[in-house]
């Protein structure tokens, strides 16, 4: 009976402390790598050298700033990449590309390839932004309709605008976003629609910005005024799309032109070095090499010229 009841009684007193402890207040403590957010410690070798390398570029830029690969480029080609990123990347792949070279037609080929790689980096930095402005003035429709429907739902003409950043897709939604933070930070709307206009080189979303300046200045209904900008601008689509149509076959063949001596000479090498090797070796082929540069380009910017239409 005594046995029953010390045992009794730890199991009470047990409880009891169990009890306390669950309800005491617990002190919430932060990990080091949560407070410090901005400062964690990658436990990969190439991850540490990559943010050396790009901290040593960030360095150098701030010293001596270039326009190569600016922010400015980054940000219209959708890039999330800052330029010391981007730089980064270019030298890699140009490491990459002349090694290439070197193992499939020795030490001149890997030396051109390495030398060309730079400027395939700003060529696909164009190519990302003409692609980016072309998907921006094809969405200029529906995004005329979503500011069309805001301003009848009785909305501003700036909240029409927020939310046609929050439903349209990309890159409409970060151009629409854009307008309104900079005009949340005191500019103008009519400026900022403005420097869009000329940010993305797109005509109609200037007839745009010039209609809502228009009924700022007139007033009326700036959504029948936007029925009639939207119903113009899809007309000039449908104008575009049969142009493009017309100028396809044009432009592809401009592409294999172009394409054809490079691919020839890479097949060459591959195929027979030895044949294609001279070139690289003797004085005369670097001649005809510099010589047939020039004429390429030349040739594309003929090529651009006419199948370029304007209308």
């Amino acid at each position: 009976m005594g046995v029953l009841l010390i045992i009794g009684t730890v199991l009470i007193l047990g409880a009891i402390l169990l009890l306390i402890f669950a309800l005491q207040p617990q002190s919430v403590t932060i990990p080091r790598d949560r407070r410090r957010p901005f400062e964690e410690e990658s436990t990969s070798q190439l991850s540490r050298f990559a943010g050396s390398a790009v901290r040593f570029i960030e360095l150098q830029l701030a010293r001596r700033p270039t326009r190569l690969y600016r922010r400015e480029l980054l940000e219209l080609a959708g890039l999330r990449l800052s330029q010391a990123d981007y730089i980064i990347l270019v030298i890699s792949g140009s490491v990459v590309a002349g090694l290439v070279g070197l193992l499939l037609g020795g030490i001149g080929l890997g030396l051109l390839i390495a030398l060309l790689a730079p400027f395939a980096g700003h060529f696909v930095l164009v190519m990302l932004i003409n692609q980016r402005r072309t998907k921006f003035d094809a969405q200029l429709g529906d995004t005329l309709q979503l500011l069309t429907g805001g301003l009848r739902a009785g909305h501003s003409i700036l909240r029409a605008i927020d939310a046609a950043a929050t439903e349209a897709d990309s890159p409409t939604s970060e151009e629409m976003r854009r307008i309104v933070t900079e005009t949340s930070l005191g500019k103008d709307l009519l400026q900022s629609l403005s420097d869009t206009s000329t940010r993305m080189t797109s005509e109609d979303f200037m007839w745009i910005s010039q209609a809502i300046q228009i009924n700022r200045e007139v007033g009326g209904d700036l959504a029948e005024v936007l029925d009639q900008v939207s119903e113009t601008i899809r007309e000039r689509s449908e104008i575009k799309g049969q142009i493009k149509a017309l100028a396809a076959e044009g432009k592809f063949s401009a592409y294999i032109l172009m394409a054809l001596p490079i691919g020839i000479v890479v097949m060459l090498s591959v195929v027979n070095p030895g044949y294609i090797g001279v070139l690289y070796t003797e004085p005369l082929g670097w001649v005809m090499i510099g010589v047939s540069i020039v004429l390429m380009v030349i040739g594309g910017l003929w090529l651009r010229k006419i199948i370029d239409l304007k209308f």
